[in-house]
């Protein structure tokens, strides 16, 4: 994560200058890298004003708060911002489904192996689920917003069910079906 602070009318602080990069730095585990946050501590007559823009992904996130004291103004811009970046995640997990994706909804059997080696694994849930339409990017930005280890989607581009799953190395591997 990239963060630039920014003095305008003060003297630059270097206890300022860590205290905002580390308060800001918070809202990185909600975020997908690259993160590049510009923080600009300006002050006006009695006011003191925090103003951060948070740009991941494609996504931009501004707040601004203005109060008597520089602490507490960066207190209240990280909080609007993890606010923010909640509320973008939520949207993104509650979009309303389309009829081409409802009739995308497939089935997921979760298999449990018994303790006897002997025995065959068995079915113990069924979950439905919705493939929802979208680019591997975006695929790669809801895994991780996710605490899932995998994703199933529809691909874009060709319109066929694809698994997005992390790797054990933190890389991202693609199940493709082949046509």
């Amino acid at each position: 994560m990239q963060i630039n602070v920014a003095f305008r009318h003060t003297e630059a602080s270097e206890a300022l200058k860590r205290y905002a990069e580390e308060k800001v730095s918070r809202i990185k585990k909600y975020l997908e890298e690259p993160i590049e946050a510009h923080v600009v501590l300006q002050v006006e007559k009695f006011r003191h004003i925090a103003d951060v823009t948070v740009e991941s992904n494609g996504l931009r996130i501004n707040a601004r708060e203005e109060t008597e004291d520089m602490y507490s103004a960066i207190d209240m811009v990280v909080g609007k911002l993890e606010g923010q970046v909640k509320k973008q995640k939520e949207k993104l997990r509650n979009r309303k489904l389309t009829a081409s994706e409802k009739a995308q909804r497939l089935t997921m059997n979760i298999l449990e192996w018994p303790s006897e080696v002997t025995s065959e694994p068995r079915v113990v849930t069924t979950q439905q689920i919705y493939a929802k339409p979208m680019d591997v990017d975006e695929a790669v930005m809801q895994l991780n917003l996710s605490n899932g280890d995998f994703l199933v989607f529809t691909n874009r581009a060709t319109m066929n069910v694809n698994v997005l799953y992390r790797r054990k190395d933190g890389n991202y591997g693609l199940i493709e079906p082949v046509q």
